[in-house]
């Protein structure tokens, strides 16, 4: 049995092909966030398994940079004295290699990974970018996954709210408009939405891994392996061409010939973008079906608030269960454990009504485990939950009518003072944000501010977004919206639906975030304001009240009695005092 690493065997085969490095993108060929494991190339090569990363390996230096969430995680599953550690946006990989790499220095990539945003800046590089003809993977990844094959099932219009035939039209309009003859749709979840279907090769992420062709006359030819077919009715089949999924960017290449192709520069791989461009001509423009899709129509809004509140039951009765159980377990000298929470809470989504998977691996975190924003616990990670420090949980469902997420930090006990003021000034964050009435069209960086002030002040920040859109049984971090520092032109108006999430994370000692999923609604002609539509219990039982203002104190009670009235006839019998006291005015007993 050979001992070579990953690392050495991509280097033997770098030397082999005659090339000086290779980057390797933790996407896959759609810039999925969370892959198939079939598709976790970085995460074989250096043990990063975080959803966003990319790495630069090189004859005698190997980097990886990943971002503001990862920095932690990344030096705890790496082996830093293989690979340096870079921020992803900080410190970017175009700017290392415009500084450290010679001219002509050959560095590989496969075209199927890199979006032409990403080709158009590595580029300008001085190195000499090489399309691989074949992926390394094949061959060295000798007991790689197999390609994922789910089953795609439809997504009936009850719930979907809009038949596929009129969302195609819709779309069809636009590239007439743009005098454009074909769309090229390369995400999935777009996919999903255009034609009303829903897959299973991703956990977690109910989307169709395939690529689809838009003709201005509303057909679409989808390129989708068979095997995946079998659940759908004939009428949703047969409304489409159907062909293999490797044959995607061949056919592009032969229907490109004196027409125009519509392409989204931030998402399509630029494998697209040399089929094309030698034939006919491209339309650079962001995929319309994104901002379409995230406009969501009147059913599936009553969808998202009917599951939510399913959410929220199956939220209050884990909660009220852990503050049964880590009182009496640690009393007992068996404290709960990190993983002990996430299955019951589990356990707890699946006596739900319309409960299909969990949205994403739940986030269960004690202690100083919660500091890295992403952690998910294991064997050997898994720590007791107990008094005297915080409980950060994080997790969604998906549910045949929509999708959640929400997160929680909690305590029994008392924390550190200085902990409970970090935990005050996250709260107050959110509160902020949450409360705040804007004009319709304001679009996300012009709002992250708000959720930030309280941690400012106190000279204290957190390396993530505030908030990001929720795809409608999709995707949990749908574009284009995002609430974040970074720029985003994208227009926040009624039907939008966004979290807000601050939060505050110290190293090796603790992490708080306060998360919920809210409905953009119109508040006056011309303003919009945030409707929550998360329905849990906010803990604050380590808030320093004297801290709040008489309005975000108002805020607090008015949500709670919203959160008791919703849900008291949903939960279980047992579950219902503690709802009531989870939920009591802050002037009572607090």
């Amino acid at each position: 049995m050979s001992s070579t690493s990953p690392l050495s065997a991509l280097r033997h085969w770098l030397e082999a092909s005659h090339l000086d490095g290779m980057i390797v993108p933790r996407a896959d060929a759609w810039q999925s966030e969370y892959c198939a494991p079939y598709d976790e190339k970085l995460a074989w090569l250096t043990g990063f398994d975080g959803s966003a990363g990319v790495a630069l390996v090189l004859k005698n230096k190997a980097l990886l940079f990943v971002d503001g969430r990862y920095q932690v995680q990344a030096r705890v599953q790496v082996n830093t004295d293989e690979v340096e550690i870079h921020h992803l946006h900080n410190e970017p990989l175009a700017e290392w290699l415009a500084e450290n790499v010679e001219s002509g220095t050959r560095i590989g990539f496969d075209a199927l990974l890199m979006t032409n945003a990403e080709f158009e800046q590595l580029s300008a590089t001085p190195c000499e970018l090489v399309p691989l003809k074949a992926s390394p993977f094949d061959t060295l990844w000798t007991d790689r996954p197999a390609a994922p094959a789910g089953l795609i099932r439809e997504m009936p219009v009850e719930h979907s709210g809009e038949r596929s035939a009129d969302k195609r039209q819709r779309v069809a309009a636009v590239l007439a408009a743009n005098n454009a003859d074909y769309l090229a749709v390369t995400l999935p979840d777009n996919i999903a939405w255009l034609l009303n279907v829903r897959g299973a090769d991703i956990p977690y992420s109910p989307v169709p891994l395939s690529f689809a062709l838009l003709g201005r006359d509303g057909h679409v030819e989808w390129f989708v392996n068979d095997n995946k077919l079998s659940a759908l009715p004939d009428g949703v089949r047969n409304a489409f061409t159907i062909a293999p999924q490797d044959t995607f960017i061949e056919r592009c290449q032969q229907i490109a010939v004196g027409k125009r192709v519509m392409i989204d520069a931030d998402s399509a791989p630029v494998a697209l973008r040399f089929a094309v461009e030698p034939r006919g001509e491209i339309v650079w423009r962001t995929d319309p079906i994104t901002l379409m899709k995230a406009t969501k129509n009147p059913v599936e809004l009553a969808g998202y608030r009917e599951c939510h509140h399913r959410d929220g039951a199956a939220w209050v009765n884990f909660l009220a269960w852990l503050s049964r159980e880590v009182p009496r377990r640690e009393a007992a000298g068996k404290p709960l454990t990190e993983l002990d929470a996430q299955a019951q809470q589990l356990a707890f989504r699946q006596q739900q009504p319309g409960f299909i998977e969990q949205s994403f691996a739940t986030i269960s975190a004690s202690s100083s485990n919660a500091a890295m924003c992403h952690y998910h616990s294991s064997e050997a990670s898994n720590k007791p939950i107990g008094h005297d420090h915080f409980y950060l949980n994080d997790s969604g469902g998906q549910f045949v009518n929509g999708t959640t997420d929400a997160t929680r930090t909690l305590a029994w006990g008392n924390v550190d003072p200085q902990q409970r003021l970090h935990y005050t000034a996250v709260l107050r964050g959110f509160l902020s944000l949450i409360t705040l009435q804007f004009p319709s069209g304001t679009q996300g960086h012009q709002l992250d501010a708000f959720a930030r002030r309280p941690l400012w002040e106190m000279g204290l920040d957190y390396d993530h977004g505030t908030g990001h859109g929720v795809g409608h049984q999709l995707l949990i971090h749908e574009n284009p919206h995002r609430i974040a520092k970074k720029v985003n032109p994208w227009p926040l108006v009624a039907g939008n639906i966004m979290t807000i999430e601050p939060g505050y994370y110290l190293g090796d000692s603790h992490g708080i975030r306060i998360e919920n999923q809210v409905e953009i609604v119109e508040s006056r002609p011309g303003f919009c304001k945030f409707a929550s539509l998360t329905l849990i219990p906010i803990d604050l039982s380590q808030v320093e009240l004297h801290l709040l203002s008489e309005q975000e104190k108002q805020w607090l009670d008015a949500y709670h009695r919203q959160v008791r009235e919703a849900l008291s006839p949903l939960v279980n019998s047992e579950a219902r005092e503690w709802l009531v006291e989870a939920t009591a005015p802050i002037g009572l007993d607090r």
